[in-house]
C-alpha cells in the first residue's frame, strides 16, 4: 500500500515426514494474472498489480493476443504492500529447507515448526485473494496464462532437477505426476483457479472449505498432482476468494498491531514448548490422513481445526505488521519467482557437500547463521541480475503455441 490507510490491491490475476515438508513420494526432497517475474510469481501474487480490479492494457493476455482495452481511468500506481509481503514469506522458503538437517536441535525444531505453522497457508491465502477475478475478463488469454505460468515451468523444474540429482549422483528419477519438493504449488494452484468458478458461486464458501478439509484428513490422499496439498491447504485459498480490500485496511490499526505482536511472541513460545516435547512436524505439512499421523478420528479433527485457527491468526499477525509503504526490499518481492525456483540448487548441493551438518550449527548459533545466510541468498534471488540470466528458461515466450484469436 502507499500509505497506512490504503488498502492492498484487487486485481485480475494474474507425505508425512520429518525429513522435509514437500517430500512426496520422490526418494530427494525438491525445492518448494500475465507472466512471472515483471507480472507474476509462482505463488499467484503478481508483481504488477493494480490497486484497481480493471485490467491494464494488455495486463494477462497471453503473447500474440490483442490486449484488453485500457480502462477510462487507465492503470493505476503500484501498490508496495502485497510486494513486502510476499518478498517476507519467500525469504523463509529456503530458510525453511536448510533448517531441515538440524532438525535435531530444539532451536532448529523450534524456528522450523514457528514457519511452517503460516507461512504456506499465507501464501495461498494471498493467491485466493488475487485469483478472485482470474476468469472475469478474456478467459482465452487466462487459459493461457495458467499453461504459461504454471505448466510450462512445472515441467522444466522438473527436468531440471531430476538432472541436478543425477549430477549429484543419484538415480535418474522423473514423474511428472509426483511433484518435487516445491514444485507442488504450481499444480496445486492450477486445481485451486480451476476450481474458482465453483466457489465464487457458493453462498457459503468458506464453511464448505473448510468442511472438505476436516473430512479429507479420514482419507489417504497420496501426493499425485498434489492433491494431499490441494485439499489441506483449500480453506485458505477460499478465504482469500472472499476478502475485500477493507479486509485489509482494517488491519491497519495500532491496537491489532499491538495484539499481533502479542500474537506473534505467544506461538513463537508455543512453538518452543512444541519442539521440547519431540512432537512430530509431519502435521504442519498441512497433509497426510489421521490415520498416517497415528492420530484417532476426534484427535486429527482437533488438530486440524487446531492448525487452521493458529495459521490464520498468524497471518492476521504478520499482514497486519508488515509495512505499507515502500521499502529496501519491496522492489525485490516483483521477482519472487527466482528464489521460489532456484534455491533449491545452493540448498541440495549444501545438503549433498554436508555444510548444513556441521555440528556448530546444531544450536541458537546456528540458526542464526542459516538464517542469515538464506536471507542473503533469498536477495540475490530475487535481484533483477537474476531474472536477466534465468527469464530465457523460466519465462520462455511462447507465441507460437497458441492459435490467434478469431476476428469477429
Amino acid at each position: 500500500m502507499s500509505d497506512t490507510r490504503s488498502s492492498p490491491p484487487v486485481t485480475t490475476p494474474r507425505r508425512p515426514a520429518d525429513d522435509g515438508p514437500d517430500v512426496t513420494g520422490t526418494s530427494w526432497p525438491l525445492p518448494q494474472g500475465a507472466y512471472w517475474g515483471a507480472s507474476t510469481d509462482p505463488h499467484g501474487v503478481g508483481p504488477g498489480e493494480l490497486t484497481a480490479p480493471q485490467p491494464a492494457v494488455g495486463q494477462g493476455a497471453a503473447p500474440g493476443e490483442q490486449p484488453e482495452p485500457e480502462q477510462e481511468s487507465g492503470p493505476r500506481k503500484r501498490d508496495p504492500f502485497l510486494d513486502n509481503v510476499k518478498f517476507l514469506l519467500i525469504a523463509l522458503v529456503p530458510l525453511g529447507h536448510s533448517l531441515v538437517p538440524t532438525l535435531t536441535a530444539d532451536s532448529s525444531r523450534s524456528l522450523y515448526i514457528f514457519i511452517y505453522t503460516f507461512h504456506m497457508p499465507l501464501f495461498v491465502l494471498i493467491s485466493g485473494y488475487l485469483s478472485r477475478n482470474f476468469w472475469v475478463h478474456n478467459s482465452t488469454a487466462k487459459v493461457n496464462k495458467l499453461v504459461d505460468t504454471l505448466l510450462i515451468p512445472y515441467v522444466v523444474v522438473e527436468v531440471g532437477y531430476a538432472a541436478l540429482r543425477w549430477a549429484l549422483g543419484h538415480k535418474w528419477s522423473l514423474s511428472i505426476d509426483d511433484p518435487a519438493w516445491l514444485n507442488w504449488y504450481l499444480v496445486a494452484l492450477l486445481f485451486w483457479r480451476l476450481s474458482t468458478p465453483v466457489w465464487k458461486r457458493m453462498k457459503h464458501p468458506v464453511p464448505v472449505s473448510i468442511a472438505i478439509y476436516l473430512f479429507a484428513g479420514f482419507s489417504d490422499i497420496n501426493g499425485d498432482f498434489s492433491l494431499d496439498r490441494f485439499f489441506g491447504l483449500m480453506p485458505f485459498f477460499v478465504i482469500g476468494l472472499v476478502l475485500q480490500p477493507e479486509h485489509f485496511e482494517r488491519l491497519d490499526r495500532l491496537w491489532i498491531k499491538i495484539v499481533g505482536v502479542g500474537v506473534i511472541l505467544a506461538a513463537a513460545a508455543v512453538a518452543i514448548f512444541v519442539a521440547s516435547t519431540r512432537t512430530p512436524v509431519a502435521p504442519f505439512y498441512f497433509k497426510g490422513s489421521y490415520e498416517n499421523l497415528d492420530l484417532t478420528w476426534y484427535e486429527g479433527l482437533g488438530l486440524r481445526t487446531g492448525l487452521l485457527v493458529c495459521a490464520l491468526a498468524l497471518s492476521v499477525a504478520v499482514l497486519a505488521l508488515v509495512p505499507r509503504k515502500e521499502t529496501w526490499y519491496t522492489d525485490l518481492g516483483t521477482r519472487t519467482l527466482y528464489c521460489y525456483l532456484l534455491h533449491g540448487i545452493p540448498v541440495m548441493i549444501a545438503k549433498e557437500m554436508g555444510w548444513l551438518k556441521f555440528p556448530w550449527l546444531f544450536g541458537p548459533l546456528g540458526v542464526l547463521a542459516i538464517s542469515s545466510a538464506c536471507f542473503a541468498l533469498a536477495i540475490v534471488l530475487c535481484l533483477p541480475q537474476t531474472r536477466a540470466i534465468f527469464k530465457w528458461v523460466l519465462e520462455p515466450r511462447l507465441t507460437w503455441l497458441y492459435r490467434r484469436p478469431a476476428r469477429s
